[in-house]
């Protein structure tokens, strides 16, 4: 007689292998990324423009190459910071 919890069993297996190979892969270093100002601004969930008053301001330090704005992973995640807290002390 077959064991009807056998499928699901092996469902389980199958998952939990899955969730630990999940578990251990490398996390990607993010610390070089660079962002262009349209994929800034979908991460931040703002404006287009918002983030380039940011950089005006000099709240977000961007590197500008001809006429293309890159913001690095750690200057943009740090300015975010930065404009909660004055946001919270207001």
């Amino acid at each position: 007689m077959n064991n009807p919890f056998e499928p699901l069993h092996n469902e389980i297996i199958e998952l939990k292998s899955l969730v630990l190979q999940l578990l251990h892969k490398p996390e990607e270093d993010l610390s070089n990324k660079l962002y262009t100002l349209n994929e800034a601004s979908d991460i931040l969930k703002v404006d287009r423009q918002t983030v380039r008053n940011h950089i005006d301001r000099g709240t977000i330090n961007a590197t500008f190459i001809g006429r293309r704005i890159l913001i690095p992973h750690n200057e943009l995640f740090d300015a975010l910071n930065e404009v909660k807290s004055i946001k919270y002390k207001r």
